[in-house]
C-alpha cells in the first residue's frame, strides 16, 4: 500500500498548488510523521517537493515540474492526455488527478481540436514562448532553422540546424536537432537561443547514430544548496531549476563543462554547498587552491 500512497501524494501535489501535511495525513489515514517520511522518499525519487513553514505552509511541487525524470516530446504529452481521456470511462475518477494536472498546464488540452495547441506554453517564459511555437512548426514542416546560441560556458555561436524534435524536461524546453556545423545531433536549450530564423529550406530527416550525441548529453549532474542571501541571483542564473526548502534553495542542474561549473560555484563563495557529486567538491577545492597558489606566487609569498 505504501507505493499506492506515494503515488497518491504525488498526484495530490500535481493537482493542487499547495497542500499541508495535516491534509495529506487525513486523506491517506496516516500520521503527519509518516507524511514527512513519504515526502522525503518522493524527493529522493527525483520529484522535487518544496516545503514551506508558517501559517500558510505546506508542500508543493517545483514550478513546472512534470512527473518524470526523462524528457517528454510535445507528441508524448498529447498522447498521454488522450490515453487518459480514453481510460476515463473505464477507470472512473482514478485518472482524473493526472488529467487535471495536464489540463491545468494548458487549458487548451481539455478542448477537442487543434493538435498544434498541445502544451506549448507550459512553464515557458514570455520571452521564449514565440521561439517554442516557431520551432514546433519548423519540426512539423521539416524546415532548417538558423539560430544564434549561447552555450553554458557563455560562448556565442551561429548554427544551422535541422530540427528533429521539441522536448520538455523539468520545466525547460530543448530543441533536438542535427547541427550542420558540428555534423552531429545536438540539444539546444531554448532559453539560450538569442536569435531564431525559420528558413524556407526543407530537409529530409537523416539517420543519426547515438554515438554522435554522447559529448553533448554527458555532463556533471549537480545538486547545489544556496543561502537565501543570494536568492535573487540564484533564481536568475538557474531558472526552472530551483526548489525552496525553507531556509535554503536547492538547485538541480547540469554543467557541460567542468571549468564553467568551477567558476560559477566559486563565485558564490561560502553561500553555496555542493551536496553532490563528491567529485565536484574535490574539484572546487583544487580550483580554489590553485587560485591561492597563483596569487601567492604573484606576491612572492611562500606556498604552504
Amino acid at each position: 500500500m505504501r507505493l499506492d500512497r506515494l503515488l497518491g501524494i504525488a498526484l495530490e501535489l500535481m493537482a493542487k498548488k499547495r497542500v499541508t501535511a495535516a491534509e495529506l495525513a487525513a486523506k491517506f489515514e496516516v500520521s503527519i510523521r509518516t507524511v514527512y517520511r513519504d515526502v522525503e522518499l518522493i524527493n529522493r525519487a527525483g520529484i522535487p517537493v518544496a516545503s514551506f513553514t508558517g501559517a500558510d505552509g505546506g508542500f508543493e511541487l517545483m514550478n513546472g515540474f512534470f512527473l518524470t525524470r526523462q524528457y517528454f516530446s510535445v507528441d508524448d504529452l498529447s498522447v498521454i492526455y488522450m490515453l487518459l481521456k480514453a481510460m476515463e470511462g473505464a477507470m472512473g475518477g482514478a485518472v482524473a488527478p493526472a488529467m487535471r494536472k495536464l489540463a491545468s498546464l494548458n487549458p487548451l488540452l481539455a478542448n477537442e481540436g487543434s493538435h498544434e495547441a498541445v502544451i506549448l506554453n507550459i512553464s515557458t517564459l514570455d520571452f521564449e514562448r514565440d521561439y517554442v511555437q516557431e520551432l514546433f512548426r519548423a519540426v512539423r514542416q521539416s524546415r532548417v532553422v538558423r539560430l544564434e546560441y549561447t552555450s553554458t560556458s557563455g560562448t556565442a555561436t551561429e548554427r544551422s540546424v535541422e530540427p528533429l524534435n521539441l522536448l520538455w524536461e523539468k520545466g525547460i524546453w530543448y530543441l533536438e536537432g542535427y547541427c550542420r556545423s558540428r555534423q552531429s545531433k545536438r540539444y539546444f536549450r531554448v532559453s539560450r537561443i538569442t536569435s531564431l530564423d525559420v528558413s524556407e529550406e526543407l530537409f529530409v530527416p537523416r539517420q543519426i547514430s547515438d554515438e554522435s550525441e554522447q559529448d553533448e548529453i554527458q555532463g556533471i549532474h549537480a545538486h547545489l544548496r544556496f543561502d537565501l542571501t543570494v536568492r535573487t541571483r540564484v533564481l536568475e542564473q538557474f531558472p526552472g531549476e530551483c526548489v525552496y526548502q525553507g531556509d535554503w534553495i536547492d538547485v538541480y542542474t547540469t554543467f557541460y563543462k567542468k571549468e564553467y561549473a568551477l567558476s560559477v560555484i566559486a563565485s558564490y563563495g561560502m553561500n553555496v554547498e555542493i551536496v553532490s557529486p563528491a567529485e565536484l567538491q574535490d574539484d572546487v577545492i583544487a580550483h580554489i587552491e590553485a587560485i591561492r597558489q597563483h596569487y601567492a606566487r604573484k606576491r612572492g609569498g611562500n606556498i604552504k
